[in-house]
């Protein structure tokens, strides 16, 4: 067992805000060298779309961002909004955004076939983010895979039943996902295991691995908490702690059987990138890394969310709406809202994110500062890095 505890203390927090769903996707960079790296500005278009497609869900998560609640809300949009919102992405133009259709629980919704299919025919690539509940069966995955679904992510957050289910607030959830791994590995669907990074599963985190290094995943994406929604009652891991995880997850990525990402803590970036050349790597390998391939994306710059009422922000976790799908163009808001040309602007970051010489290949959680300081422009106050080291 390797031991990632560490008794600094955490600020004190303040009070949060209501947020959204986490989210990456691959990117570019020049080496650490680079007086200015080029291809990080994501200000055509962004990687991912998320789509907020209901709130209705079947469990009780503790860190839920969304607050999801049983029931469908008459506030979302209708089938033939999202048809509005799919060719609205074709806006885009070439290379088109991924949408990844989300929740609450995306199989609440009974015309989720028709709506991955729309945007299977108009040539947008679609993962889903599905709640692991009775309504995930074998048969609504075959389904959905024949309705365009390319990939699929499951959340572990524990390993052992007790320890997940005590997060998912209902019993079984651990045997169904191990379940639904299987479902998905038959009808063919490659899975993203996201796992919640907190205080209380740091510790078992490395038990965490050993679990999902059995399910044949593509990708592990831990997800350091936002203490949003929910999720405000959990605590967040000190910065200290951030960076003893770091080191576990690089050393772990050399030798792991599936990618290894973080979910707002892109200061690992930095230190990634810093074990990269310390091992040898050039800049053109590292760039090719599936690290290398991310940096640069973050809030607002590569991604864009879509709540279950058609507001439009940033990402889940920064709850700044600039606007509304039934009302605006999402093009013109990615691309010309002052609150998204701000957050791909490093030069308006603020405190010990605005000056530092790793900013644009990671840029902080914008998300965080937010939920910290009020100000999406602030430092990440997860990362310790005192700018001007190396």
């Amino acid at each position: 067992m390797i031991d990632l505890a560490n008794p600094a203390q955490a600020p004190a927090r303040p009070a949060t805000h209501p947020g959204g769903h986490p989210g990456g996707h691959p990117g570019a960079l020049l080496g650490v060298g680079a007086v200015k790296p080029r291809g990080l500005v994501y200000d055509r278009a962004p990687m991912l779309v998320y789509w907020e497609t209901t709130l209705a869900c079947g469990l009780a998560c503790r860190h839920c961002r969304a607050t999801a609640v049983p029931e469908r809300s008459p506030l979302e949009l209708t089938t033939q909004e999202g048809f509005g919102l799919l060719d609205r992405v074709l806006g885009f133009g070439d290379p088109l955004p991924h949408v990844v259709f989300t929740g609450g629980d995306p199989l609440r919704r009974p015309d989720l076939e028709t709506l991955v299919a729309g945007a299977t025919e108009r040539g947008i690539g679609a993962s889903l983010a599905p709640a692991v509940t009775p309504d995930l069966t074998k048969d609504r995955l075959a389904s959905l895979k024949a309705a365009g679904i390319q990939t699929i992510s499951l959340s572990l957050d524990g390993s052992s039943p007790e320890l997940h289910d005590g997060l998912r607030g209902v019993p079984g959830t651990f045997a169904m996902t191990m379940r639904a791994a299987e479902w998905a590995h038959e009808v063919g669907l490659p899975i993203q295991v996201n796992t919640l990074v907190t205080d209380t599963t740091l510790d078992d985190l490395p038990a965490i691995y050993e679990v999902v290094g059995r399910m044949g995943i593509l990708r592990w994406s831990l997800f350091f908490l936002i203490s949003v929604g929910r999720g405000a009652v959990l605590q967040e891991i000190t910065p200290a702690q951030s960076e003893k995880l770091f080191g576990w997850l690089y050393d772990l990525s050399k030798v792991a059987p599936f990618q290894v990402k973080t979910t707002e803590a892109t200061h690992y970036r930095r230190v990634a990138t810093r074990r990269m050349e310390q091992d040898g790597l050039t800049d053109e390998e590292i760039v090719r890394t599936s690290v290398g391939r991310g940096f640069g994306i973050r809030d607002g710059n590569g991604i864009m969310f879509i709540s279950h009422d058609g507001n439009v922000f940033p990402s889940g976790f920064l709850p700044l709406a600039v606007g509304n799908v039934r009302t605006d163009d999402i093009v013109e808001l990615y691309r010309g809202h002052p609150v998204f040309t701000a957050l791909r602007d490093t030069s308006r970051y603020k405190g010990r994110c605005g000056a530092c010489q790793h900013v644009d290949r990671c840029g902080g959680s914008r998300a965080r500062a937010f939920a910290w300081t009020g100000d999406y422009l602030e430092a990440d106050p997860l990362c310790p890095f005192v700018p001007g080291r190396a």
